[in-house]
C-alpha cells in the first residue's frame, strides 16, 4: 500500500525482467508500462516494450491469461502507432492490450517526452484518486477523463507553442 489504498508493485532495473513483468500482469488488474516502447513494421506482433533483459513482446503479451484485466497505461513511444499498411491501422500495443482483456488503454501514438511523461502519470492518477470512493478500488471508466485532466494540465503548463503541441498530443484512450 502507497497510503492511497491502491496496492501497487514497482518493477524497475533488474527486477523488470519479460518473465516476472509477465507473472505480475496476472497478479495486478492494472498495469502502468513507463519505459521504451517500439512499433515493429515488419511484424506487429513484434512490437513491444523495452525491459531489463529484452523487448516484451505484443504476442506474449496477448497469450496471457490474465484473470481480471482492466487499465493498462502504456506510457512508452509508438504504443498506439500502428501501421498504414495494415487496415484501420489497429496492430499495435494498445489494441493488443484490449484484445488481452484490458478495458481501457492508454497509449501514445508516436514518441514522446520522457521529461513530461511523469507529468501526465501523476495529474492522471491524481484525478482518479480524487474520484475515487474510500472504500473502493480506482474507477477505470474514468480514465478518458483522466487522461483529459492530465492533458489540460500539462498543456497549461507549457503553454501554447508547437513543441508543447507535440509534447500532450500524442496521449491517446482506447475503450472505456
Amino acid at each position: 500500500m502507497n497510503g492511497s489504498g491502491v496496492t501497487t508493485l514497482l518493477l524497475e532495473d533488474a527486477r523488470a525482467t519479460i518473465d516476472k513483468v509477465k507473472t505480475e500482469m496476472k497478479a495486478y488488474n492494472w498495469v502502468h508500462f513507463t519505459c521504451h516502447g517500439i512499433q515493429d513494421m515488419s511484424d506487429s506482433l513484434k512490437s513491444g516494450v523495452h525491459l531489463h533483459n529484452g523487448r516484451l513482446k505484443l504476442l506474449e503479451i496477448m497469450q496471457q491469461q490474465i484473470p481480471n484485466p482492466n487499465l493498462a497505461f502504456l506510457s512508452a513511444c509508438e504504443t498506439s502507432k500502428g501501421d498504414l499498411n495494415l487496415s484501420e491501422e489497429v496492430v499495435h500495443l494498445a489494441a493488443g492490450m484490449l484484445a488481452t482483456g484490458y478495458h481501457g488503454v492508454v497509449g501514445t501514438m508516436w514518441s514522446i517526452s520522457d521529461m513530461h511523461g511523469p507529468e501526465f502519470a501523476m495529474e492522471f492518477y491524481q484525478y482518479l484518486l480524487m474520484k475515487k470512493r474510500a472504500s473502493q478500488a480506482l474507477d477505470s471508466t474514468q480514465a478518458a477523463y483522466a487522461l483529459d485532466h492530465a492533458v489540460r494540465k500539462v498543456r497549461e503548463s507549457l503553454g501554447q507553442s508547437d513543441t508543447s503541441f507535440l509534447t500532450w498530443v500524442p496521449y491517446v484512450h482506447f475503450g472505456y
